[in-house]
């Protein structure tokens, strides 16, 4: 378990420039994912080559037939799932990092900064507590997270299908090609445990993939109700000038 502690405290960063659903995935999935992996994969796998038992005893035949029913071993499969969908989130708490670290910098400056226009710059996605808002640039990271995200999580479960061809682990294997002279069988310890494992790993990720998709529609549809606001405020700001010119016009008239 002391493996994934860095990995957890780096996604755990995460929570707090995420939104509500982002906290439900690192939370409840992703988090619970690598504890359900690291609490019972030894227990359950250990050494899956060793623990087969083929009815033969023809050299290299009990090694063809697990490599020709596992190209990667299910539990690799798994940690190399969980490193490559973290990475996204990873890339955005660095963007994340990166924006409060320039507009930290931006605070401390003694010398005001102006822009080309005269008007002062100031910081815009953070506050001197570090809180961000998920906006402009940062929305767009966020968003091509989520997406990037949902692709992995959709290309390993069709790999998953791809390499093992099965949900379920198969308690027999026959397996008939060389070194093997003849048709044998291959038997699979703890399959009913194993099988366990794939259904919530296939689950999960489902879950995850669900989880990524509304959160893209979560925060779409804020975009929209945030620029409808926006617009609104702007033709009411302009009504009573507008109002005014009709007076005035009016009046001149009189």
């Amino acid at each position: 378990m002391g493996e994934w502690s860095f990995l957890s405290a780096l996604l755990d960063k995460v929570q707090s420039h995420s939104t509500i659903l982002g906290k439900v995935w690192m939370a409840v999935l992703f988090l619970f994912r690598i504890f359900f992996l690291a609490a019972g994969v030894d227990t359950v796998w250990g050494d899956e080559q060793a623990n087969m038992n083929c009815n033969t005893r023809s050299p290299g035949c009990r090694n063809a037939c697990y490599d020709h029913s596992f190209p990667v071993s299910h539990t690799r499969f798994w940690v190399l799932q969980i490193l490559l969908v973290s990475t996204p989130t990873l890339i955005y708490l660095g963007h994340v990092l990166l924006v409060i670290r320039r507009e930290n910098k931006l605070r401390r400056c003694v010398k005001p900064k102006f822009a080309r226009n005269g008007i002062m710059k100031a910081p815009k996605y953070s506050n001197e507590q570090g809180k961000v808002q998920v906006k402009g640039v940062l929305l767009f990271s966020y968003v091509m997270q989520l997406l990037f995200k949902v692709l992995l999580e959709v290309a390993f479960i069709v790999g998953q299908y791809f390499l093992y061809g099965f949900i379920l682990m198969p308690s027999k294997i026959t397996f008939s090609k060389y070194p093997c002279p003849a048709p044998i069988d291959c038997f699979i310890s703890r399959s009913t445990e194993k099988s366990i494992f794939i259904v919530f790993m296939l689950a999960v990720a489902g879950l995850s993939v669900m989880l990524n998709i509304m959160e893209m529609f979560y925060l779409l549809i804020a975009w929209i109700k945030k620029r409808k606001r926006s617009s609104g405020s702007v033709v009411q700001a302009a009504l009573p000038q507008h109002n005014k010119r009709q007076l005035k016009t009016s009046s001149s008239g009189v």
